[in-house]
């Protein structure tokens, strides 16, 4: 929508849908906050260019795919609920539009110009809900064909946990790419997100998505898409003939697993990149869970503004031959480029509305040049225009043409990695990285090129820049840790490593590391030394001291001074020992000790003494021990009227015995 466009604040479409608020517009469509009367809800109104309304291919498949994505129901893609075409009063056009969810918040590209680049936890709780919302519809046989910052809204959750992130237009841009305005030259999409194949052929798939949604998580990191240029020609020329640099050249302090992920998403070659959306969600979700990375909240950055003018639409150069093939839809909207610039002059344009007809034009001023003069200026305004193409023409050349040409390797020695990558991709080279450990040059500073500084190269040629890491540092190695992985970790950072006296442990097992000398982190120079002590297992303890019969107390305490771990091993009867006496260790008595002693304890009955008792009193004192009786005499019924007055002649078992609990005593004597 432009500025000279009938206002639609307070149009009723299609008697349903009334447009209350513009929210943000640009050369495709516009946005407005709005309110479906009907069910009394809250909406957002798309509403595409009149221009679109007259082409019945846009109609059609604006309606199909308008149509494919209502049937996407994930919380991460922004709902459509209707779409229609209606012609408002006094209007002599008619108006395509969409009646979407309305979100509440503002845009990633709000968030980026808010924050600048974002913390990773951050990108990453970002990137999972944009590819799990891009999954879906890749399940569905949907693609989205322009994922950007513009097309990913924050809005407001309704708690406290931050902001719900959603994917809109899903399918507008197909729906735009089959309108009479465009043709098959011309490519669809937001420059600094195309994927070269979309710039090269115009195919869309999957993978492409990917590709956007690569740059996408690249932008987040660094705080800048990978590829700016003077024109939009020259952006997607970098798409298609250029590998995406590594974010950590700008941002040295991301993990590397994630500096990969980024790369691999952003292939040249869409077959070395994941397959669709889920696949590159399941792994963003494998380099998070390795990193320890926890979900966090997502800001809700600030509405934008709707009557600014977009940052595309206020910084991209106009160039005749590429200007009437790009309209721009929101902030750094979708723009359709053509794949050649024309070599021929600009249109000429057409004659203000307001100027006469040839034959009712009045007469010339008298200070009017003569006809003759004017044909002289016309001459020279047709000869400006033909240079004009001249020049675009062989600009256009020059960008296509494959003749080779040449440029020099910069100086790059002393540099930083991201400085060197600016350098030699301003000099239409490739750089290709390693990294060597330095005693003298410091960490992600420039060592040395090959070929040489100075040296004449091809354009596009790959240049080796061999990166510093630093002096190498003593690696974290736990104890318990094999001979063979630390060496080998040690020696990975060229490192060599000596072996001091082993020693005794009980929590490294033989032959593994118990510890490192200098510490875990500490810098040397290549080569230095890096002691490793051995474990000979744990020290050998004298044998078991014997025990038994000692009390549980005792027996314990002497175990322990003997450098002993003993352990309670339960009770046992024994005919030896009594109760509350050691009857067994395990390790037994004088066998080689290990540092745990189970102990076993008695709990054995001492027979007492009652014989010259009377039957009633030796029965008591029998059952206050813990043993049965069988009494024979003393009043058990055999009619001899001793009755209680008799006494225990015999016991058995005899008097110190030691029995098991419950054993039975059978007493006999006089009386019985």
């Amino acid at each position: 929508m432009t500025r000279t466009d009938p206002p639609l604040v307070g149009t009723l479409l299609e008697r349903r849908y009334r447009v209350d608020r513009l929210l943000a517009k640009g050369g495709m469509s516009a946005v407005y906050r709005g309110l479906d009367t009907r069910l009394d809800r809250k909406v957002a109104i798309k509403i595409m260019n009149p221009r679109f309304a007259d082409d019945r291919s846009f109609v059609d498949r604006f309606v199909r795919e308008a149509r494919s994505a209502a049937q996407l129901h994930h919380p991460n893609v922004v709902a459509v609920h209707d779409q229609g075409f209606d012609t408002p009063a006094g209007s002599d056009s008619g108006l395509a539009f969409l009646v979407m969810e309305l979100v509440d918040g503002g845009t990633l590209r709000d968030l980026l110009t808010e924050q600048g680049r974002l913390d990773v936890p951050l990108a990453f709780s970002v990137a999972e809900p944009v590819l799990s919302a891009l999954a879906a519809a890749h399940a569905a046989g949907l693609v989205h064909r322009d994922v950007k910052p513009e097309n990913v809204l924050v809005g407001r959750s309704g708690q406290l946990t931050g902001g719900v992130v959603k994917v809109g237009d899903f399918g507008l841009v197909r729906a735009v790419a089959s309108a009479g305005t465009t043709s098959s030259s011309v490519i669809l999409g937001t420059v600094a997100y195309l994927s070269p194949e979309q710039v090269a052929t115009g195919a869309t798939t999957s993978r492409g998505d990917v590709y956007s949604t690569g740059i996408l998580l690249y932008e987040m990191l660094t705080g800048r898409a990978p590829y700016t240029g003077d024109t939009a020609l020259s952006v997607a020329y970098r798409h298609v003939n250029d590998d995406v640099p590594r974010p950590s050249e700008l941002r040295p302090d991301l993990p590397p697993a994630l500096d990969e992920l980024v790369l691999r998403a952003t292939r040249r070659d869409p077959d070395l990149r994941p397959a669709d959306a889920g696949e590159f969600l399941a792994e963003l979700q494998a380099v998070r869970t390795s990193l320890g990375i926890a979900p966090v909240a997502v800001p809700v950055p600030p509405p934008p503004d709707a009557d600014r003018v977009s940052d595309t639409e206020r910084t991209l150069p106009r160039i005749p031959a590429v200007e009437q093939t790009m309209p721009v839809s929101g902030p750094r909207g979708t723009r359709a480029m053509t794949r050649a610039v024309p070599a021929g002059p600009p249109p000429v344009p057409p004659p203000p509305r307001d100027q006469a007809p040839r034959d009712q034009q009045p007469a010339p001023p008298a200070d009017e040049p003569k006809p003759r003069d004017r044909r002289k200026v016309l001459a020279l305004v047709i000869a400006g225009v033909l240079v004009l193409g001249g020049l675009i023409g062989a600009f256009a050349f020059i960008l296509t043409d494959s003749g080779p040409t040449t440029t020099n390797v910069p100086r790059l020695a002393g540099l930083t990695q991201a400085a060197a990558g600016d350098q030699l991709r301003a000099a239409q080279l490739n750089p290709r990285y390693s990294q060597e450990f330095s005693n003298t040059v410091p960490a992600n500073t420039v060592i040395k090129v090959d070929p040489a500084e100075g040296t004449k190269l091809d354009q596009n040629a790959t240049v080796s820049v061999v990166v510093s890491k630093g002096r190498p540092k003593v690696p974290d190695i736990q104890v318990g840790t094999s001979l063979d992985q630390a060496t080998k970790a040690i020696q990975a950072q060229q490192l060599t490593v000596t072996q001091g006296t082993p020693e005794y442990s009980d929590t490294a097992p033989k032959d593994t590391v118990v510890s490192v000398s200098p510490a875990a982190g500490t810098s040397l120079d290549v080569g230095g030394q890096v002691t490793l002590v051995l474990s000979k297992g744990p020290e050998p303890l004298p044998p078991v001291p014997d025990v038994t019969g000692r009390p549980k107390e005792e027996a314990f305490e002497l175990l322990r001074q003997s450098g002993f771990q003993p352990v309670d091993g339960g009770e046992e009867a024994s005919q030896t020992v009594p109760a509350g006496g050691v009857t067994r260790t395990d390790p037994a008595a004088k066998a080689p000790g290990t540092k745990e002693v189970k102990v076993w304890v008695s709990n054995s009955v001492q027979v007492p003494d009652v014989r010259f008792k009377q039957f009633d009193e030796a029965e008591q004192i029998l059952k206050a021990a813990g043993l049965e009786v069988d009494r024979k005499g003393g009043g058990n019924g055999n009619g001899n009227g001793h009755g209680s007055f008799g006494f225990v002649l015999q016991q058995d078992p005899q008097p110190g015995s030691l029995v098991e609990k419950g054993t039975k005593v059978q007493i006999r004597g006089w009386g019985g």
